[in-house]
């Protein structure tokens, strides 16, 4: 028993001194020659992570050399790498469900091949099995300089893609993650809802709005800004009913919606909507609600800017400097300094309305 006991000992210090000069433990814990390092990316709300092991280049040929090509590779070192979507995805455009896998890769010359493998609890790549394969995409590798440590990063986050490039010796490969936000957060507002206090107003306002500005379903947004209206009637959720009740042809009673918004409005939050409609090139709707807004304080800096708003739509610039030196009058604070630019933007003749 002594010497079986010996005998083991010597292979592990074997396997373990090829290593290099830091040993590695299955039993203590001492550090990784490659060390261990994770990175994660939030695209819109999905969330992707990787884990995986960094070697050093260490003067070795690595591409070619010490990792063959046309070989199955773990894509790191030590155990398997590993990457997790928190939701559906798309690699170089191709279908990738939400889950957990080992990540390899076959370098080669000219090409690279990137598996996502649905075995992600393997010792590397040494027990690999192509039947486990979810998802297989070839990808074209480029040259860069000298990369010690091999590294994974997400280089070109957008809201609904990014880059993931590995880098190592002198080689970069990436692939692009694509995940439909929108969608995702479509199908999520459900559950995030439920889980909510369910007598705010806020949340069941702020979903009615997502699904609008993305034009995803206007009957949810309408039954969302419902709720919230129910919970607490305010001019923020009777305007996103008319917005909902609008794009859904219901358009009288979306007018109602909006009159009694009005009605309940402060002056700065009506002017604030119709700012929001001038963005949206509804030129016509925002003065025609200025005009009305401006009855409620004829004498307020909101009244002022108003009025410079509509002459400057019949290009009077001239009323439009004096209603603005009026507004910075009435005004204090901030407001008061974002109407004085304003005024020297009148004076240039430029279009505040756009």
């Amino acid at each position: 028993m002594r010497y079986a006991t010996l005998a083991v000992l010597m292979v592990a210090g074997f396997f373990l001194g090829a290593a290099g000069a830091e040993a590695q433990s299955a039993m203590l814990n001492l550090p990784d020659t490659s060390q261990a390092a994770h990175v994660a990316q939030r695209i819109g709300i999905t969330d992707i992570s990787i884990d995986y092991h960094r070697p050093l280049v260490r003067g070795r040929k690595i591409f070619g050399g010490l990792q063959p090509y046309g070989k199955v590779w773990r894509a790191g070192a030590n155990t398997n790498t590993v990457i997790s979507f928190s939701d559906p995805a798309s690699i170089e455009g191709q279908a990738l469900p939400k889950g957990v896998y080992g990540l390899h890769m076959i370098p080669g010359e000219t090409s690279w091949i990137i598996i996502f493998s649905r075995n992600s609890s393997s010792w590397g790549s040494f027990t690999y099995d192509p039947a486990e394969d979810a998802l297989r995409v070839t990808v074209k590798p480029q040259t860069i300089e000298n990369h010690e440590a091999l590294s994974y990063d997400f280089d070109d986050p957008e809201p609904n893609a990014d880059v993931i490039t590995l880098r190592w010796e002198k080689v970069a490969v990436s692939f692009k993650v694509e995940v439909n936000t929108p969608k995702i957060v479509e199908q999520s507002l459900r559950k995030q809802l439920r889980g909510r206090v369910q007598f705010e107003w806020q949340p069941w306002q702020e979903a009615a709005n997502y699904l609008l500005d993305n034009k995803l379903s206007a009957e949810e947004a309408a039954k969302d800004a419902d709720r919230s209206i129910e919970n607490e009637d305010r001019f923020e959720n009777e305007m996103t009913r008319a917005r909902a009740l609008s794009v859904l042809g219901r358009k009288d009673e979306a007018r109602t919606a909006q009159e009694k918004a009005i009605a309940m409005g402060t002056q700065p939050q009506i002017h604030d909507f119709g700012r929001g409609l001038q963005r949206q090139g509804r030129q016509d709707e925002a003065l025609e609600l200025f005009r009305n807004n401006i009855k409620k304080d004829p004498n307020s800096w909101v009244a002022h800017n108003e009025a410079a708003r509509i002459a400057v739509a019949k290009s009077d610039y001239d009323s439009a400097i004096r209603e603005m030196k009026l507004a910075v009058t009435a005004a204090t604070g901030t407001v008061k300094t974002q109407n004085a630019d304003l005024v020297t933007l009148l004076e240039n003749k430029v279009d505040i309305n756009k």
